[in-house]
């Protein structure tokens, strides 16, 4: 409809004489002033020397007069901008759109031909997957989604480190509980990792290997005993929320194959490397940041924006048209130097977008629930899930804006009624598949040949409308990459079918209007459980 109405508008300035103009429709906030608005007389303004109002005036009456199939009515509002009804028989006759297209309605080709990589979550395998481990996982799930629905061919991705200092930390801890296991006693380290999972680890040492590693100087040994079993719990708790990865990218490979060593000669080549203080140093502030960063530190050991410039130059050199980072906001300061040091690579960053996601706070009675992966107080992902389910966890995580900070709340997910956002839209899907299988009882069979002018109401011709608005939705998210505009669209469906649902009857001795309604029904039915499928959550036939 939207394309129609841009080429009749497009010929309506050809006709009038008018300068081609980029011609933007947009749909009113509120559905009383139109089906559709443009702000098209404002922008030709300046060109032609006019007042927008007249300019709107001429158009309007052009459109009327030349496109009286498809326009009802142009009017004109405040400063200029054009408001245009569509005829209803147009609009109506959209709806069977949805049915011919079933379960591919909403995609476009934006992205056709391109390749996509998301990486996320990239948690190290020190500890079980916490609740904000839990939000970056979902959000990159569904950006991913929404770059598939939008014609990109998609990866997944997970990158982490498994050696380095916290590693170490990480074996001394499991070592120190397989010696207290065995009977010998063991000091804790430092800033070692307290949780129930380390204790685990070294039971199930001991269960292998007896107390034949109580005189053991190998590490390596507990460390990877740790990773192993760590890795598998967060490869379980993803597979949980419906989550698998393409590719399970290790940090060490970059050393391994030189591509540290890559990054540090290019870098210094350009004068962008130099020693203090024992320390090796990122000439930031030369290529536009506030202050250079140490990459390597005094004791040798590499801070994480040394080997993240080595990684993106790796995602570059793959051939990946777009690259988006899912981040923690802990990593809002770090992420500029990285996209700073890549440029410097020859690499063009325009192609990398980074996602940051504020914190989760886990409400309970009203409280907020305190989090500490090394201290062990936190709530693990798979405790959420087996608390609320996978479903819920998911729309929770995704219903607010990746930019504010998430309070969980833990009543609100633990219910069952439609006051949970998630059971609403799961009732209405649910409800719309009832609807269908009782008519198909009751003798009256979907057909798209439906004589679908039967849907004269206006809470009818409303709901055609936004469903029609699907595939913009999806359009948008692509431009945003912000899953809770796909959550909020489909809220407020389930809502406006839920009232149409209390005040009308589908099924009815009226067999031209119950042909008419099944045919609503089924397209509704198709955009709930297709934009349920964007975001990962199930799309119930009953509850």
């Amino acid at each position: 409809m939207k394309s129609e109405l841009t080429a009749a508008l497009t010929n309506v300035l050809a006709a009038l004489e008018y300068p081609p103009t980029p011609i933007v429709i947009q749909l009113p906030k509120n559905p009383e002033h139109g089906d559709f608005s443009s702000n098209l007389a404002m922008q030709l303004s300046g060109k032609l020397k006019s007042h927008p109002q007249e300019i709107a005036k001429s158009i309007a009456e052009k459109l009327e007069n030349d496109y009286p199939q498809l326009v009802k009515s142009a009017e004109i509002a405040g400063p200029g901008f054009i408001n245009i009804r569509i005829q209803k028989e147009q609009i109506i006759s959209q709806i069977k759109t949805v049915l011919d297209l079933g379960s591919e309605f909403g995609k476009t080709e934006l992205g056709k031909g391109k390749k996509a990589l998301v990486e996320f979550v990239s948690a190290n395998p020190t500890g079980p997957l916490t609740v904000g481990h839990g939000r970056g996982a979902i959000l990159g799930d569904v950006v991913s989604n929404i770059l598939h629905w939008n014609g990109y061919e998609v990866k997944r991705e997970y990158y982490y480190n498994d050696a380095g200092l916290q590693m170490e930390r990480l074996g001394k801890s499991v070592k120190a509980r397989y010696l207290e296991l065995v009977g010998q006693s063991a000091e804790f380290p430092d800033e070692g990792y307290e949780g129930e999972y380390i204790i685990d680890i070294a039971r199930d040492l001991m269960k292998n290997r007896g107390d034949n590693l109580q005189d053991s100087d190998d590490l390596i040994i507990f460390t990877k005993a740790a990773e192993n079993s760590i890795f598998q719990d967060i490869r379980n708790s993803l597979e949980k929320i419906g989550l698998t990865f393409d590719r399970y990218f290790n940090e060490q490979s970059l050393y391994e194959s030189g591509a540290i060593e890559m990054v540090l000669d290019t870098l210094k080549g350009k004068d962008l490397i130099y020693e203090n203080e024992g320390a090796s140093w990122f000439r930031a502030s030369a290529v536009g940041r506030e202050q250079d960063r140490v990459v390597i530190k005094s004791t040798g050991e590499p801070t994480y924006r040394l080997p993240d410039i080595a990684y993106h130059r790796d995602k570059f050199e793959r051939g990946y048209d777009l690259m988006v980072d899912v981040l923690g906001a802990d990593h809002m300061d770090a992420y500029p130097d990285v996209l700073a040091g890549v440029e410097q690579l020859g690499y063009h960053p325009d192609k990398i977008t980074v996602l940051i996601h504020q914190f989760v706070t886990l409400t309970k009675d009203g409280k907020p629930m305190k989090m500490s992966t090394r201290k062990a107080q936190y709530v693990t992902l798979d405790e959420l899930i087996d608390e609320v389910g996978a479903d819920v966890v998911r729309y929770f995580f995704l219903m607010r804006g990746m930019n504010t900070h998430l309070n969980f709340d833990m009543a609100l997910a633990r219910d069952e009624s439609d006051e949970n956002p998630v059971y609403y839209l799961q009732y209405a899907h649910a409800r719309l598949c009832n609807i269908l299988k009782h008519a198909e009882s009751m003798g009256n069979e979907l057909s798209g040949n439906a004589d679908v002018t039967f849907l004269k109401l206006k809470s009818e011709i409303q709901l055609i409308k936004n469903l029609m608005e699907f595939p913009t939705i999806v359009e948008r998210a692509h431009g945003s990459l912000e899953p809770q505009s796909i959550a909020n669209y489909l809220h407020d469906l389930a809502g406006q079918f839920h009232r149409y649902y209390a005040n009308e009857r589908v099924v009815s001795d009226d067999k031209g209007k119950t042909a008419a309604r099944l045919v609503l029904v089924r397209a509704l039915q198709i955009v709930l459980s297709n934009g349920l499928s964007v975001l990962g959550i199930h799309a119930p036939e009953r509850m």
